[in-house]
């Protein structure tokens, strides 16, 4: 759903804690002091509407804190939220999230790999944005693709530092032959954000929605979105861009799954559906301890002492602690097969 509309007195007709994932990209209230024009003598188009312009700082602030006291109303209580800005603002927003009660995150750096230049040469490149991921509060434990952040970094932990290139091209949406809206974002970096931090089916919620980048990546992703525009004719744009948009058939939207979120199996199930008997021998990755595998999915040493397989793993090796599903292998046609492998086939058996 597409709202035309303020977005402090939209989200306020919002029932609390209703939305999973809030993306904002608010007004940056640049303060520009006129016109940039290149060396050249072209203009540049710059951030001008009147939607940006605030006539103090103190105006802003006022601005910025009853946007996010709505946002946090309403988020769930396991929600989040993200906002984007430059220096003009982001240090602002900042301040006041930590002012309202959200408990920041992380602190993203959107890395530009085509800014534009510093025309003047009075100043360096503004060559990066910066996103901060904030929970609505301390206690929040909001959702985090970890392994599929992992996955599209080839295999390590994804960085705080995003190289990603402007929106430009046949993506930037146009009116009358130039660009509707002079701050874009690219549909690459919401997908990120998306991925990273909201699942299928979820509801997210852009209170400056623009030409509706984030509804756009949503509905190709399988989630929910709600978007807030005030200017009519970008909500216009928004709509007949989004309308186009055809969502990911489910396997290829599909995502690597958290570890966490798959069906605990505990140890005695293997016993009981025949992956392991009573009596069988397991061992560790080198041999060295042997353990034996009781009725009830216990374990036990020569000595005697009992108990599961993470106890009686940490037992043998004089430490505090043991995973016992990757500490303990069976042997299986002359191979040590650890006994997470066989866990995974009872899940891939029973549908998980």
């Amino acid at each position: 759903m597409i709202i035309t509309g303020d977005c402090v007195a939209e989200m306020a007709r919002l029932a609390p804690e209703s939305v999973d994932l809030v993306f904002a990209d608010p007004p940056y209230n640049l303060q520009l002091g006129g016109d940039l024009v290149r060396p050249d003598g072209s203009e540049v188009d710059a951030v001008t509407d009147a939607w940006d312009r605030f006539e103090s700082f103190a105006a802003y602030d006022a601005f910025t804190r009853a946007w996010l006291r709505e946002v946090r109303r309403v988020l769930k209580p396991d929600g989040a939220l993200w906002v984007i800005g430059t220096y003009h603002n982001i240090f602002r927003v900042g301040a006041a999230l930590q002012d309202l009660g959200y408990w920041i995150l992380n602190d993203i750096v959107w890395l530009k790999a085509n800014p534009m230049p510093n025309f003047r040469g009075t100043r360096f490149t503004n060559a990066h944005e910066t996103l901060i991921w904030a929970a609505r509060s301390k206690q929040s434990r909001p959702f985090f693709a970890y392994q599929a952040m992992k996955a599209l970094n080839e295999g390590v932990q994804m960085r705080s530092d995003w190289w990603l290139p402007i929106c430009t091209g046949a993506e930037r949406v146009k009116r009358a032959g130039q660009k509707a809206h002079p701050t874009q974002k690219p549909e690459a970096l919401l997908q990120r954000v998306l991925l990273a931090t909201t699942r299928e089916g979820d509801l997210v919620l852009d209170p400056f929605a623009g030409t509706g980048t984030t509804g756009a990546v949503a509905k190709r992703l399988g989630r929910r979105f709600l978007l807030i525009e005030r200017e009519p004719g970008y909500a216009e744009l928004a709509r007949a861009r989004i309308e186009a948009v055809a969502p990911l058939p489910p396997a290829d939207r599909a995502v690597t799954a958290e570890a966490r979120a798959a069906r605990r199996v505990p140890f005695g199930a293997l016993v009981e559906t025949g992956r392991l008997k009573p009596g069988d021998t397991l061992v560790c990755p080198r041999r060295r301890f042997r353990a034996r595998v009781r009725a009830d999915g216990s374990l036990t040493l020569e000595g005697g002492r009992t108990g599961s397989i993470h106890q009686v793993g940490a037992a043998v090796q004089g430490l505090p602690s043991c995973n016992g599903w990757t500490f303990w292998h069976v042997e299986r046609r002359g191979t040590l097969v650890p006994i997470d492998a066989l866990r995974a086939e009872l899940r891939a058996a029973t549908g998980d």
